[in-house]
Formats: C-alpha cells, structure tokens, sequence
C-alpha cells in the first residue's frame, strides 16, 4: 500500500497489538517495529526500530484499561514518531478513554475529554481517528481531523444473518434503547435491520448503578435487541434485560455493544467483587456481541460473550486517508 509513493507505517501500541495486526493482514502490509518498555519505577519508554522519516504513519491503542497507561503509550509513540521527522501521524484510538467525561456533571468538575483531545494534538498527531464516541460532540473538542467511524454496520450484518429476514418474521423483533442517550444510534440500527424501536428508561441514583423505571414500545412476547455502545460493569444493561422480560412482557433478550469496558464491580459494605462478565453470564441475556476495540479481561470465561472484528472497517478507513480519498462511505449512521 502506497501514500504519495511512500510506504506507509503501522505502529501498535501494547494493548490493541491483536487488533494492529489483523489491520495490517487486511492491508497487505507488515506492522511496523517499536520496542516498548518500562523502567522500574513504571516509566514508559518507546523507540521507533525503524526509518519513519517523511512517511505516514498510524499508531493502532485504545485507551482502555489500564487507562493511564494506554494514554501515555500513544502519546509517547506520537511523540516519538514527530521527533523522527514523520511526516503525517494519525492516532487510531479504536476505543478513546475519558469519553464518558465530556461535560460538568456538576460544579468544579472537568471535562477530561477536551483535556485529552489537547493532549493527543500537543504530542504531535496529525489526526485522530476512532469509532463510537460516547458522545459525537467530542469530535468538536479536537482542533485537527477526527474520523469518527461507527461499528453498526457488523451488527447490522451479523442479525441479519443470524436472523433472516427470508425465515424470521422481523415484526416479532424489536430494537431496545437501554437508555436516552442510545434512542439515535439504535434508531438507525432499526431501521436497518428493519424492526420496531423501544426504549429503556431509566434513572442511575450514583455512578455504576441504575434504577429501570419503565419501558415505553411494545415488546409483549417479541424478541429484543439491545444496541449501546459501552458496556463497563454490565449493571445497566443486565438491569434494562430484566426489566424488558418482567415488566415489558419480552420472549428473550440478545444484546450488542461497541466497547467491552467489563469493568469489576467492588461492593463498598462487603468488598465483593462482581465481574462484568459474571453478571453477563447470570443474566436473562440469551447472548451479548461486542467488538474487538477493547481486548476481553483475561479472567473471561463466559459462554454468553461474543466478539466481531473491527479490522475491516479501520483497514478501510486507513487506506482511504492515506490515499487522501473520500471516507465517507466508511462512516455510517446518523451523527
């Protein structure tokens, strides 16, 4: 693959290296070398193996868990390329941590996401390019290109297939919003798949607890399909999946999500710990489909979990910036 008759230069980060390289087997093209290390007092050093001089170049990490770590990664790999006199970086952040800190909640808080957004520009990046934001106004935080791609389209085309419309009657399906903020990209996949739409609404008393509260649409005895686009400790969503069956009437629930957070839930009086994927597992949840943005915890033994690739669609996505071509048809959804 060429950029301006110049090759171009995949780097990954630790964490998304699985992800990196189905990017790179889609592209037909090897990923490049960066040895990544840590002194002893948790410093992250990174050296670029090779030539980057003038080249366009991506560095493939979410920032996901550990967060901090992950962010400082790609940062210093930014950082590194731009002193090695690259000529075009672009951030591939598959999952962009603090994105669920976009606003102030309340007074003296921080927007941590804008604060981000400055700091992935002050390293050095060129462009960033992600998918799923929380909110899409974050696009409006960065001061250069953000790509803002969607992973609809692989749930559109997996319940499609696992439910066909030729040999399943879609009337009997419905589309769930697990809360408000899900009613715009779920109304999408809707239609798409060509169901009815409902909705989960709910009210959370305090962070990683939620309260359902009602189900507005008709979901009597019909099959459910639940679209979000994070699921962090699985409360909401297991929460939202017994309320669609004892209160909304449903036959059974399936559910999908963009971002694998799978987050360890720590009760404050017992100091239990519930694992996200445990709560999946024990759920009225017949099966949950999330993407490969976030690696699954190593802990993760459930049946009920599975993962589509996102490697396509950032292939994709990556040849058309650097053949510095139109991604628009890359991006789907309303925004």
């Amino acid at each position: 693959m060429l950029a301006n008759g110049r090759p171009v230069k995949i780097f990954s980060g630790k964490t998304s290296r699985p992800l990196a390289e189905e990017i790179c087997r889609e592209l037909g093209v090897k990923l490049s070398n960066n040895s990544l290390t840590a002194f002893a007092d948790g410093e992250i050093c990174v050296w670029m193996d090779e030539t980057v001089r003038g080249r366009d170049c991506f560095v493939v990490q979410s920032t996901c868990k550990p967060v901090n770590d992950n962010l400082m990664s790609v940062l210093i790999n930014i950082d590194a390329l731009r002193r090695a006199s690259a000529g075009r970086i672009t951030a591939v952040l598959p999952y962009f941590g603090y994105a669920r800190q976009d606003r102030k909640a309340r007074g003296r808080d921080p927007i941590t996401a804008k604060l981000v957004a400055n700091m992935l520009t002050a390293a050095g990046a060129d462009r960033i390019l992600t998918m799923d934001l929380h909110a899409a106004q974050i696009q409006g935080f960065f001061d250069i290109p953000l790509d803002h791609l969607s992973g609809a389209p692989l749930f559109v085309d997996y319940y499609m297939k696992k439910f066909d419309p030729a040999v399943c009657d879609h009337a009997e399906f419905v589309a769930v919003a697990p809360d408000v903020g899900s009613v715009a990209r779920t109304r999408n996949f809707a239609q798409q798949v060509q169901m009815d739409l409902a909705i989960v609404d709910k009210r959370r008393p305090q962070a990683n607890v939620s309260e359902v509260m009602n189900v507005i649409g008709d979901v009597e005895g019909k099959t459910c399909i639940m679209l979000d686009d994070i699921v962090d400790t699985a409360g909401s969503l297991c929460n939202a999946a017994k309320a669609l069956i004892e209160v909304g009437g449903a036959k059974e629930v399936y559910a999908c999500a963009t971002h694998g957070v799978l987050s360890n839930r720590v009760d404050a009086a017992t100091g239990k710990v519930t694992r996200a994927w445990e709560r999946i597992e024990n759920s009225v949840i017949k099966e949950l489909v999330l993407l490969n943005t976030i690696p699954l915890p190593e802990d993760y033994a459930s049946t009920k979990i599975k993962q589509l690739s996102t490697a396509s669609i950032f292939a994709k996505c990556i040849q058309h910036i650097a053949d510095e071509t139109s991604i628009s048809d890359c991006i789907f959804g309303a925004r």
